[in-house]
């Protein structure tokens, strides 16, 4: 949710009852200082930050979430035992994102509190494995009794209830608040997202990190390359720099990098968090409902 979920999109879903993130990915640290300040001020709920472990300013990123106390933090693409113990002796929640069996085993190890199993499906930063959020979640209840909660190709209540059927606890949705009103992308973005038709994201750039990406000119520049053999060098000065921003933030449709999951296909309004959080309640009530019926 890079450039998509700052302390607008968070505290509004917070505010709305689900949890809020803000995603650290993309800030500078005095960035996220702010966002992390104006969030306590929007918001009275709880609300958490998500943290990349590879970001270059990791370190000066954990300081200030101890210094503002947010009380809870998802990490993301990197080793759960590096920063879990520093958090957790702060008082913190731990829940770290992972798309594999073998990161739920390190993650139990590890002592965080929770675990996020990605599915395939995800936008962005995706899992090598190409593992499908219908198949990851029973493979990781049967390894590993941290709570799970689900994500990748999560657009409705009713597949709320089919990820918690297959055993995960709760939710993580995206794709659905990157389009929201209160979502720090572009507005060419978000609509561009309501336009996406099945087929149209791929997980692409697998030589560097995998990341699901939408078929834009930027994106066939590299289906070319990779064609072409290209080497990860190749890949990289094709990617440059700031690729993300330049598509998701700026609004660039040709020549940015376009990250959304595969249930973009079925988002066709840009709607506030709130009435997208509520329609997801109803909508998974309304199927319990029906299930108990049967």
């Amino acid at each position: 949710m890079i450039w998509c979920s700052g302390w607008e999109l968070a505290s509004a879903v917070s505010n709305a009852g689900g949890l809020g993130l803000i995603g650290a990915g993309s800030m500078y640290p005095e960035v996220l200082k702010t966002h992390i300040r104006n969030c306590k001020k929007a918001t009275d709920k709880p609300f958490g930050v998500n943290v990349p472990l590879l970001y270059p300013n990791i370190e000066e990123h954990m300081n200030i979430i101890v210094e503002e106390g947010v009380k809870i933090v998802f990490t993301s693409a990197g080793n759960p035992a590096k920063w879990t113990s520093f958090l957790k002796d702060k008082g913190i929640t731990v829940v770290h994102v992972i798309a594999n069996t073998k990161f739920a085993i390190k993650c139990q190890e590890a002592g965080v509190d929770a675990i996020v199993a990605e599915g395939f499906e995800a936008g962005g930063h995706n899992g090598r494995e190409e593992t499908t959020t219908l198949c990851l979640i029973p493979s990781i209840r049967e390894v590993c009794n941290l709570p799970i909660i689900a994500a990748g190709g999560i657009g409705s209540g009713k597949a709320i209830a089919a990820v918690m059927a297959l055993g995960a606890e709760g939710a993580q949705i995206g794709s659905l608040f990157a389009a929201s009103i209160e979502s720090s992308a572009h507005e060419n973005f978000k609509n561009k997202i309501t336009s996406l038709k099945d087929g149209d994201t791929e997980l692409s750039l697998k030589q560097l990190t995998p990341v699901r990406l939408i078929k834009n000119e930027f994106y066939q520049k590299i289906k070319i390359a990779e064609n072409n053999c290209a080497t990860s060098e190749e890949l990289q000065e094709i990617l440059g720099r700031a690729r993300a921003k330049k598509g998701m933030f700026e609004g660039d449709m040709v020549e940015g990098e376009l990250e959304i999951g595969q249930i973009a296909a079925t988002i066709h309004t840009i709607r506030s968090a709130k009435d997208i959080l509520q329609d997801l309640v109803t909508d998974y009530n309304s199927t319990l409902n029906n299930f108990i019926k049967f």
